[in-house]
């Protein structure tokens, strides 16, 4: 497990992805801890180094007794970066994690390079009442709490569905520590920066959830995109935890605002078609186009590459097998091969492809299944 050691504090942290690569900040909610962001790190890691790590008082972060405030938190940040030796990153939080990165923003700009808020608020509606919870929890434990907070965070749908990330959800807010969350609910009691939300220069994007009955719309999130010069602002069908009430649509809500698409698509899909192709193949297919089809391969390029292979949507993993299954179904043995050799290089398993084939088989037709298992079974004895 990895610790920070700060000044006899631990906080628990974990840091994936390669060194080099910009460095994206996760913070995770009042009761939660950093497995809440399980859904986005694989995506984000294709792209980021991902740091996530508990906030005092919560999962394996030390929980010292008292009332913590906004600065305590925010320090804390900086403390965990300096000791990781990271100068910048791209801070997203949620609800108390959004608390942090406004306090950044505002104290240490230069640590940031953007700024995404979630499900937060520059001073909540009710701080007489997160005092109460305050109270009921130091004298009997966030059990007597959970029920009230499970529904702020997921829409009754949702609850009533009880997927494992909700079930987990649950559990990890039992785990957590009655001391370390009564005074982080200290910080939001305490919070008010809305006279100082006009010094963020940060670039900031706003997400809001429209069944978040926690940190409504109108009087929280539309707060921040106001007045915080600049802020873009994007509202989800979800309540308040809403990278885990829609986890791909939150990710690519991120990743659609850190990466806006250019106009000319070319440099950009050809940037793609090699990742996912490989170079050989690339260099061997522009090399060989003739008058005839040097525009052709450009559209490819430009359309299948830089339009839609380049979307955040999906997965790169989840893309391939999808192409596998469609060049499968429509009997295009040659396109079908090219891909079954670039996915098996860049991390596909025959198992994968097996899996594939077997959907195929039921939904396309075993003819279509059998001819692919063909290509299949040659190209694995040559290998």
């Amino acid at each position: 497990m990895a610790f920070a050691d700060l000044s006899g504090r631990r906080l628990y942290y974990r840091l994936e992805g390669q060194a080099g690569r910009p460095v994206i900040a996760l913070c995770h909610v009042l009761g939660l801890d950093h497995s809440m962001w399980d859904p986005q790190v694989p995506v984000l890691v294709e792209r980021f180094r991902v740091l996530r790590y508990d906030l005092r008082g919560h999962g394996a972060s030390d929980a010292p007794q008292g009332d913590y405030s906004v600065a305590d938190l925010g320090r804390d940040a900086l403390a965990l970066l300096d000791t990781l030796a990271i100068d910048r990153v791209i801070w997203c939080g949620q609800s108390i994690g959004g608390m942090v990165g406004q306090w950044l923003a505002i104290n240490a700009p230069d640590r940031l390079s953007h700024l995404i808020l979630a499900n937060t608020t520059p001073r909540v509606a009710d701080p007489p009442g997160m005092e109460a919870r305050r109270k009921a929890v130091l004298q009997n434990g966030v059990a007597g709490v959970v029920d009230t907070a499970m529904r702020r965070f997921f829409t009754p749908a949702l609850l009533e569905r009880n997927p494992p990330r909700v079930a987990s959800a649950r559990e990890t807010f039992l785990a957590t520590s009655a001391v370390g969350y009564a005074g982080c609910c200290a910080v939001v009691r305490d919070l008010d920066h809305t006279a100082l939300l006009g010094k963020i220069r940060t670039p900031t994007l706003v997400i809001s959830g429209d069944a978040d009955e926690s940190m409504t719309f109108e009087g929280h999130g539309a707060v921040l995109a106001r007045d915080i010069p600049g802020a873009s602002l994007v509202r989800l069908a979800a309540a308040h935890v809403s990278s885990l009430e829609l986890p791909r649509t939150f990710t690519r809500t991120v990743l659609e605002w850190l990466s806006p698409r250019s106009a000319d698509r070319y440099e950009p899909g050809l940037n793609v078609r090699r990742a996912v192709l490989g170079d050989a193949y690339v260099d061997r297919a522009l090399s060989t186009a003739t008058e005839l089809t040097r525009d052709f391969q450009a559209l490819v390029t430009r359309y299948a590459w830089g339009e839609v292979w380049s979307r955040p949507g999906l997965d790169e993993r989840t893309r391939r097998l999808l192409v596998l299954a469609i060049t499968a179904a429509l009997g295009r043995r040659e396109e079908f091969h090219l891909h079954l050799v670039a996915g098996l290089e860049h991390g596909l398993e025959w198992s994968d492809v097996e899996e594939v084939l077997l959907q195929t088989a039921v939904y396309a037709g075993v003819p279509a299944a059998n001819t692919a298992f063909k290509v299949v079974a040659d190209e694995r004895a040559r290998q």
